[in-house]
């Protein structure tokens, strides 16, 4: 039997990372403080990469929760992180695809922070999650924007898109809610400061890599990253590309 898992380039390119987004510590403690969280509050995170957010929220808020994530790696790290700040007892985690999973009981949250392409965009995953949602609750759709116009077909794909369309910009994007029939009720929005955290770490991770291992496979195509992305990064992405959390509820 073939176990699903996210090709090795991404454990490799993420493998400093605690939260696989542009997201730092502090602006998911940030929204953590912004929402209703108390001893209880139940969380169902799909693609939950390697568990912080459910974690740390345990830990400062008492939450319980469940996460799910198709690469065995950040499962891994998941369990790693949940045994490493003591909350083992209140969080779970699952390795599986999130695409189409539904939580058996109803929760309090339900979250999809950065991996919307498990619902084929954001309504898709927007009515995923409203499936596990008790009625009243949260939802939480982390989502990538244009913060600016991009001004050529090489800045759309230094910015990770194959076409302009891929992403709205903010006032788009907070329109879009409105007519899925949700009220946008909180939001915390990376800046450039936790952008240079999340992508400058991903190229001190594949030099590791390259000096460790220079002869293997993946090598060559890393090698041409490294030449690429910086300059891609400084040139476009850290002034063209917003990425933010949004906390909406139902109409």
């Amino acid at each position: 039997m073939t176990t699903v898992d996210l090709p090795r380039s991404f454990t490799i390119r993420d493998a400093s990372h605690r939260i696989d987004n542009p997201f730092d510590a502090g602006k998911l403690a940030t929204l953590g403080r912004a929402l209703p969280l108390s001893p209880g509050t139940r969380i169902l995170d799909l693609c939950c990469g390697k568990g912080e957010l459910l974690a740390t929220w345990a830990r400062d808020h008492g939450i319980t929760g469940h996460g799910v994530d198709i690469s065995t790696v950040s499962i891994g790290r998941a369990h790693a992180t949940a045994a490493e700040l003591g909350v083992a007892d209140q969080v779970t985690f699952e390795h599986g695809d999130a695409a189409g999973y539904v939580s058996a009981e109803p929760v309090d949250i339900a979250a999809c922070v950065g991996a919307t392409w498990i619902g084929g965009g954001v309504p898709g995953t927007v009515a995923l999650l409203e499936r596990s949602v008790r009625p009243g609750g949260l939802l939480l759709v982390g989502e990538p924007f244009w913060r600016a116009e991009p001004p050529s077909e090489e800045a759309v794909r230094a910015c990770h898109a194959s076409s302009r369309e891929d992403f709205a910009d903010l006032p788009g994007l907070v329109r879009l809610f409105g007519e899925l029939g949700y009220d946008l009720v909180e939001m915390v929005l990376a800046d450039e400061d936790s952008w240079d955290r999340y992508a400058a770490a991903q190229w001190m991770n594949i030099r590791d890599f390259l000096d460790a291992s220079p002869d293997d496979e993946l090598a060559p195509a890393f090698r041409e990253e490294l030449d690429r992305a910086p300059l891609d990064y400084v040139t476009y992405t850290r002034h063209l590309l917003g990425w933010g959390v949004f906390v909406l509820r139902k109409r």
